[in-house]
């Protein structure tokens, strides 16, 4: 529909081309409108606005009467056919001798009313905000998960566990079985706190939704340790991105078998030449390219005020290789996983 104003306007633009010479189809086409179209609007001695809006159109005959509406809208909620879609409601009772309307009325009125997906038990969807958590020293939040290590035999795998420390990087436990249990996840933390020297850590463990991470074994062996279980949203696998992370780093090494493990010790010495390297030579991007053990154990800060003095050094004897200040040798006090809003952000580190 064309508004008044834009009719007007056309009409009048046609009229003075007119005027001057033109050819009104030559004219209308020009405007992207047909020559039916302006004899209409020009019809009379001024350009009305479009009617159709305001048009009284009488209804159907045939159309349902507000009280048959109803009983249709009342039999979709009845409790035997509050989970049904119309699809199955209208053959059981045409089964039962009981015809209201067709199936694709019975459609229309229930999108009318809001109604076609969250009848009886069913809820509208709601979006989930992720869990957040921040880190501010190392053995305080601990992310898990377990990734597939393929095999030479095709379709065999082997399954590395790894926990990563959320405010470090470093890889504070790992293991390769030849299947997935909660048993064994249960161990590996266990194993974990021991060879950390820990009481009353980490606070949290966080983990995806896998049969292992939300095996009842384990959310015992954690309620008995004192961690409090973190789970990512399910379908979610940026919920749980740092060790996601560290899994990508693995595969895309060079030295990564693409073509499968032979044995399971293979992977075992491959995974402890991997974590051995990751820890202890691998100067991370996100922690000032300090290694995870380095940040670990709090050795990091003397090296990075090392590094500061070593460049203030060098600007002081050569000032004009610096046009601005030198490079920012820092690492983060603290680690978000999944952050949530600045504001909330700075509410949770306060």
């Amino acid at each position: 529909m064309t508004a008044l104003l834009e009719r007007q306007t056309l009409v009048a633009g046609i009229a003075t081309a007119k005027a001057n010479g033109a050819i009104v189809a030559d004219a209308c086409k020009e405007v992207g409108i047909s020559l039916r179209t302006y004899r209409r609007w020009s019809r009379g001695d001024e350009v009305h606005a479009d009617r159709r809006p305001d048009a009284m159109r009488p209804d159907a005959p045939w159309k349902l009467s507000e009280a048959e509406q109803q009983a249709v809208l009342a039999t979709c909620m009845a409790p035997r056919f509050a989970d049904m879609p119309p699809t199955q409601i209208v053959p059981t009772l045409a089964d039962e001798g009981v015809y209201l309307a067709s199936e694709s009325t019975f459609y229309r009125l229930l999108h009318a009313h809001h109604a076609q997906h969250h009848r009886g038990r069913a809820k509208a969807r709601t979006k989930r905000p992720p869990t957040s958590h921040v880190a501010t020293r190392p053995n305080q939040i601990w992310c898990w998960d377990v990734t597939y290590l393929p095999s030479t035999v095709r379709g065999m795998f082997f399954y590395l566990f790894a926990v990563i420390d959320l405010y470090s990087r470093k890889l504070v436990a790992w293991e390769v079985h030849a299947t997935e249990t909660g048993d064994q996840a249960a161990v590996l933390i266990e194993k974990a706190r021991w060879r950390e020297r820990l009481l009353g850590l980490p606070e949290i463990l966080h983990a995806d939704n896998g049969a292992a991470q939300r095996s009842f074994t384990l959310r015992a062996k954690l309620q008995e340790l004192g961690i409090e279980p973190s789970y990512s949203r399910p379908g979610v696998s940026d919920d749980n991105a740092f060790i996601e992370s560290w899994f990508r780093t693995m595969k895309y090494m060079p030295s990564f078998p693409s073509r499968g493990f032979t044995t399971m010790e293979a992977a075992r010495d491959w995974a402890m030449r991997f974590v051995t390297w990751y820890n202890g030579e691998h100067r991370h991007s996100q922690i000032g390219f300090v290694t995870p053990v380095q940040r670990h154990t709090g050795a990091s800060g003397k090296i990075l005020a090392h590094r500061r003095d070593i460049y203030a050094q060098a600007k002081a004897t050569h000032p004009q290789r610096w046009s601005r200040h030198t490079r920012c040798w820092s690492e983060p006090d603290h680690v978000w996983l999944n952050p949530p809003s600045k504001t909330e952000k700075v509410a949770t580190i306060n």
